[in-house]
């Protein structure tokens, strides 16, 4: 049976329907012919026939009708629907670089891509663009084409096949390649002039095959968070960043203005501030003020409430027609991000990055031996150990879906991310997960930290700077069991750029909150206590450091024993602090007795003994026991050489105190054989000796001016001042003094030239030289 050019059937559910009987059931008025097959049920047929059973017949034909071709449109014409443009939109710099149809070079710039962030406004700087361009009459046709994913690409393209170049409906793939062939320029036919808009792309892969042609009548935006070259190499990218302060604070008074509200600017500004200058997060944050009928200031303190969650300040009904809210903006390019090699990684980078500073976060830390080990454990997808190699793609993964900005040539501050996307993340985290998340950042940081030297490193900032961020994320989990060895480093740090009084504070709020946490006989407790003792040391207050020590050593003893490690330090911190505060006595008798048990303990060769030894010959040089001093350096200095060796920086400063003591007791001859040999050793010692060059020079020159040896004098003050200033900068206070010096040794050597004349001149009430 063959049924061919028939009407419609409609079948019941469960029932199939077969077309093919035009007229009415004989000998009935009209009535649909209902057919009935045992055991089946009923199928209804207007117009034809219905079966719901089955036909036993040899052969059954169905020749589907096909609508005809559409005619196709007339210029100008618009596929799609371009976004509404937002409440209190404002101008911006990238629709200026969209619109400049040139690059530098001179070339004509065609295809542009946006990326950015979530949240920055890209979307609407193309609906801008491209409602200017149809409203202008620059173009004859409009394509905008949200494209999520390929099939949405290929269904905006086959709508604009089927309404322009008469493409096949009913053939979607067939269709958007018709529209494709449609948009290449034809010869001898009227030029088009059009404009494709592709709509948050977010994988580059979706675009194969449909990009569409170059041509000269043509043009191409997309917007993305990917900065993939897959795009980026196709068109000009241009780069939507956060609004400004001043663009925040512009948008936040014309948002409010329009619905009535006027606030104070310095709570607009802080409100800008907040959110991290966020377009997304600032509309949001209006209509939440406005629906919730608050002012300025008490959204902010909403904001700052670590107990609030961001989903709890934004709006029930999002403005703009806004996909998203904030807490949920980058949900998806984080999952998107974890497909990217090394699959299963990202959101756990991503989780460190969140606990430690937005500003800047060294790559040494996120590609550390403890991060490594955090990433290798934190998803069961991970079968083997992570790599330096794979973290570093993981960070590119990430930078590729702009979640964060990588930047290896920047290496102290290699990876920023916004603030809102690290506290989304860290809402997001389950809490035992966010507990073991700021432990790995803390190791991580620790472990990246350069060793304390006495010097503050380049670096050292932006690591304090992530130190804080941890302490404020995660100030609890930092004293489980223990204060975290990296809050020790931060102190350490401070130190090395003063004031002093900001690294006593320091301690003294860690030693509150260790107290608090741990207990007063805490091992750690104890250990800071200490180390404020030192710091009241160089406060010069060693008698206040000495009652400290005491309170602390009497603790130290019982609770942990007088062979406990600790007990060692505080005991040779006490006789530092006892010679210091004039109690020289005290502060030998206390050398004495520790030499006597750590020579019990461990042998007279150990290095704890050694450490003893030449605390107890400084102690007998402070007390005026020079001849003894030397005595006893210079056997400690037979023992240092054999054990540490000539270049080890434990060596040098013993060989420096044995040369100053030589100058104390007036043999300057002696002292500048042995600072000039030590200054030898010192160039040829690898890694930086800066610190230690400066001192001898100091001293070198000092010993060489009091034997009114002033051309040496000269030539080593000459060379001391530049060093200096490299190291500490020009403008020390030592600095002074070194040029004083010099000014005076080149004026007893009756050899004073104009600059040195001048200096000499200005200076007329010149610092006090220490002596050496």
């Amino acid at each position: 049976m063959s049924v061919t050019d028939t009407g419609n059937a409609t079948a019941a559910p469960g029932a199939a329907a077969v077309t093919g009987y035009r007229g009415p059931a004989p000998g009935t008025d009209g009535a649909p012919a209902v057919v009935r097959v045992s055991g089946t049920g009923d199928a209804i047929a207007e117009g034809g026939i219905a079966n719901t059973g089955y036909l036993n017949v040899d052969t059954l034909t169905v020749v589907q009708q096909r609508a005809a071709p559409r005619e196709p449109a007339s210029w100008p014409h618009q596929v799609g629907v371009i976004p509404p443009q937002a409440r209190s939109f404002q101008h911006r710099a990238q629709v200026d670089q969209l619109h400049a149809a040139v690059d530098s070079g001179g070339s004509a710039v065609l295809n542009h891509v946006l990326t950015g962030m979530g949240g920055v406004g890209k979307t609407q700087l193309a609906a801008d663009y491209a409602r200017t361009a149809w409203d202008d009459g620059t173009v004859d046709v409009l394509v905008w084409v949200t494209a999520s994913t390929r099939s949405a690409v290929v269904t905006g393209y086959a709508q604009a096949g089927v309404e322009l170049s008469r493409a096949d409906p009913d053939n979607a793939e067939q269709a958007a390649q018709t529209f494709l062939a449609w948009l290449s320029p034809k010869a001898g036919a009227k030029p088009c002039r059009w404009l494709i808009v592709l709509d948050n792309v977010t994988d580059p892969n979706d675009l194969r095959g449909m990009w569409p042609p170059d041509s000269p009548h043509g043009r191409t935006l997309i917007t993305t968070r990917r900065r993939d070259d897959a795009l980026t190499g196709h068109a000009r990218a241009i780069t939507v960043g956060l609004y400004t302060l001043q663009e925040a604070l512009s948008y936040l008074t014309k948002a409010l203005a329009s619905r009535g509200r006027e606030e104070p600017k310095d709570e607009l500004e802080g409100l800008a501030k907040d959110l991290g200058c966020l377009p997304l997060a600032l509309s949001q944050a209006v209509a939440y003020i406005i629906d919730a009928s608050l002012n300025c200031a008490e959204y902010r303190a909403l904001l700052a409430d670590r107990t609030a969650r961001l989903e709890d300040l934004e709006p029930d009904a999002l403005p703009d027609d806004q996909p998203h809210a904030v807490h949920a903006a980058w949900s998806l390019s984080i999952d998107r991000a974890n497909q990217l090699k090394p699959a299963g990684l990202a959101q756990h980078m991503l989780r460190l990055t969140a606990v430690l500073d937005s500003d800047g976060i060294p790559e040494t830390v996120l590609t550390s031996q403890p991060a490594l080990d955090y990433l290798s454990a934190a998803d069961t997808a991970v079968t083997k150990a992570v790599t330096e190699r794979e973290a570093r793609r993981c960070l590119r993964a990430l930078h590729h879906l702009s979640l964060i900005d990588h930047n290896p040539e920047t290496s102290d501050h290699a990876v920023r991310v916004h603030q809102l996307i690290q506290r989304a993340v860290r809402e997001s985290e389950p809490p035992d997960q966010y507990a073991q998340t700021i432990r790995a950042a803390a190791d991580a940081l620790h472990s990246a930290w350069p060793p304390a030297t006495g010097s503050n490193t380049e670096i050292d900032p932006v690591l304090r700077a992530c130190a804080w961020s941890l302490l404020d994320y995660g100030r609890a989990n930092l004293f489980e069991g223990r204060v975290h060895p990296v809050l020790f480093r931060w102190g350490q740090s401070l130190s090395a750029i003063g004031p002093l009084v900001d690294t006593m504070g320091f301690f003294e709020g860690l030693e509150h909150r260790s107290n608090q946490l741990l207990g007063p006989r805490h091992r750690d407790t104890l250990a800071i206590r200490g180390v404020i003792a030192e710091l009241l040391r160089q406060f010069e207050a060693p008698g206040a450091a000495v009652d400290e020590l005491q309170e602390v050593l009497t603790t130290q003893i019982d609770a942990f024993g007088v062979e406990d490690p600790d007990v060692f330090t505080t005991r040779l911190r006490l006789a530092q602090c006892q010679a210091d505060a004039g109690d020289t006595e005290s502060a030998i008798i206390t050398c004495e007795q520790l030499l006597n048990d750590e020579i019990r303990i461990h042998g007279a060769s150990h290095e704890n003994a050694l450490v003893v030894r030449h605390r107890l010959a400084v102690c007998k040089a402070q007390s005026g026991l020079t001849e003894a001093a030397v005595a006893d350096y210079e056997g400690l200095l037979v023992d240092y050489l054999r054990i540490f060796g000539a270049i080890d920086g434990r060596t040098f400063d013993l060989r420096t105190n044995l040369a100053t003591c030589h100058a104390r007791s007036g043999n300057f001859a002696q002292a500048i054989n042995s600072y000039e040999q030590l200054l030898s050793d010192l160039e040829q010692a690898p890694g930086p000796v800066n610190e230690q060059l400066i001192n001898v020079l100091d001293v070198l020159s000092y010993c060489q001016a009091k034997m009114a040896d002033w051309a040496s004098a000269i030539a080593t003050l000459e060379r001391l001042i530049p060093l200096a200033e490299a190291h500490w900068g020009a403008d020390h206070s030592n600095i002074d003094a070194f040029r004083y010096a010099l000014a005076s040794c080149t004026d007893a050597s009756g050899v004073t030239s104009d600059a040195r004349s001048m200096w000499i001149t200005k200076h007329i009430a010149p610092p006090n030289a220490a002596e050496g």
